[in-house]
This record gives structure tokens, sequence and C-alpha cells, in this order.
């Protein structure tokens, strides 16, 4: 099996305000990678794919809430790559399917809803014995796609930029990819964080380890700027839809209200505030995950356009 990516796009954004402020400011489209598995998704999951064909799995199964864009990743790669899937839910089955789990039902993956607070335990041996007998052998990928093969998916990220750059940042949900980041940068540049959760500020030792893990290594050249959530995950303010919206509007690229948006709207509001110095050039990751849109729109009136 092999799995070959061509390195995304890198767009340079025009904009008014970055004339103003001197600051030159790129998107990494990695949401261009591909249609179903985007962005950081297809890069998280391309080793650990490989690791279980090599493994001689026939099954993978993961973990996700009801509108993940992992469980939507990883239903189309099993479908693409020969895998059977299952995506064990948190919380209880829902009677009309959203159009994430309506996809991922699509391409095959079998649905199995466990209570949250069982949910919270996922990962203990009793609960990964009992998937066990129920499925049978399986190779398991986490929660958001995050482990340390998913790291050195994320690393190539670096590799692919050709253009010359002071900062890379990125959205954090579970910090897998900000964490290949770093590692790729290996203490050259400085990445910035955006957690898309309330109190994300939890995510620096998980970064943290997630690196240690990776390739035992220690590395400064980066933070998280945890004031962008806008009261947490999924949540959202009129001020941020209309920044998406105009984005869209104005440069022709469409960002999510869970994870792009908010990094975007943050950059946007950090460059005008003179965070970042005169001359700066900026490196934002899109990574992907757009199918959350439609989500969204179903439970929030199509509020994006």
């Amino acid at each position: 099996m092999k799995i070959a990516l061509q390195p995304s796009p890198v767009q340079e954004i025009r904009d008014d305000l970055l004339t103003e402020k001197n600051v030159r400011l790129f998107i990494k489209r990695d949401d261009l990678l591909h249609d179903q598995i985007s962005g950081n998704k297809i890069r998280k999951l391309k080793y650990n794919l490989l690791q279980a064909r090599s493994e001689g799995h026939h099954t993978l199964l993961t973990f996700g809430g009801a509108y993940s864009n992992h469980i939507y990743a990883v239903a189309a790669a099993g479908e693409i790559y020969g895998f059977k899937t299952i995506g064990v839910i948190r919380g209880e089955p829902y009677p009309d399917l959203n159009p994430t789990l309506e996809f991922a039902i699509s391409k095959g993956m079998y649905l199995h809803y466990i209570s949250r607070a069982k949910y919270k335990n996922k990962y203990s041996a009793g609960s990964v014995s009992k998937l066990k007998d129920m499925f049978g052998q399986f190779y398991m990928i986490p929660e958001g796609g995050t482990n340390s093969l998913a790291l050195k998916g994320c690393t190539e990220i670096i590799n692919e930029i050709d253009v010359p750059y002071d900062f890379i940042t990125s959205c954090c949900g579970t910090g897998g990819t900000l964490a290949g980041i770093i590692a790729g940068l290996n203490g050259n540049h400085h990445a910035v964080g955006f957690p898309v959760l309330k109190g994300g500020e939890y995510l620096r030792k998980e970064i943290q380890d997630y690196i240690k893990k990776y390739n035992e290594k220690v590395y400064l050249n980066w933070h998280l700027i945890t004031d962008y959530h806008f009261g947490g995950y999924a949540k959202y303010s009129k001020e941020l839809v209309e920044f998406i919206n105009e984005f869209k509007k104005r440069q022709g690229i469409p960002l999510d209200p869970i994870y792009t948006g908010k990094m975007m709207f943050g950059l946007y509001n950090l460059i005008r505030k003179y965070v970042f110095k005169k001359c700066s050039r900026i490196i934002a990751v899109h990574t992907g995950g757009l199918q959350v849109i439609d989500g969204f729109n179903e439970r929030f009136w199509n509020l994006i356009e």
C-alpha cells in the first residue's frame, strides 16, 4: 500500500490590514490535500494506515464525537485503503443521523455508541478488552488520531514550505498537529498554537509529552494563545461567523467555525494589535476539516455561507 501526498500549496493572503501593519501572511492549504481525508487528518493517518497494514490488520477502530472530523476521515480512509472501520461514538444513538455520521455509515463504518461516562475511560485495559470481545482484533487509532505516527506525518508539513517565514501557526484540538510541526521545525523558527477548547492551557503538557515520546526532545520555540476559543469547543459568536464569511468572500478560502476560523480570527486580531513585529512572515496551516460546516449549519441556521 502506498499513500503518496503531493505537497499542498502555500498561498499568500492579500489584505489592507496586512499592508498597513507590514506583515506577510501565507496559508499552507492542507485543506486541498484530499477531498475526503482532509488536511491534518490524512497526515495523521498516513503512517498509522501503513502500520496497520504491515501488522496484518484488516479493521480500524477509533473514537470520536458525533461531528468528528476524525471519524469522517477514518471512515473515508477505510473505504479507500481497504479496511473495515468501527467508530466508537461518544453519547447516545441519534434518531436522525447528522451529515458526519451519515457519511461515515455510507463509507461502511460501523458505529458503536457508548455513554459519556464510559467514554472517559475508553482507553482503559478493561474497556479495550471489551471492544476486542465484541469486534475481534483491530488496529486502534486514538481520538483525534494523535500518536507518534501522527506526529511523524505532521512533521512533513515543514519540508514542504518553500517561502521564508518567521512564525508558523496551527489550531489545536488534541495538539497533535502542532506537536508534529514543532518536531519538524527542530528548534528553528517559532510555532504558535490556537487551542479551540476553553482552558486550553492543559495542552502545553500534552504537546510536550507527545514530542518527548516521539523523539525524546524538548523544544522552547513555541507557545499557545488561549484567548480565541469563543467560549469552548463548537462555541461561536456573531463576530466569528461574520469574519469567516467575509474571509471567504475576500480571499476565496473557506474556514470552519470550530478550528481554522478561530485561528485566523485570532491571527488577524493579533496582527491588528501589532503583536507581530513589522516585516514578520507568518505561515498559517489550514488543517482542513471543512465537513463540519454542514453539521454546524444544520444546528445553527445556515450561518456559514
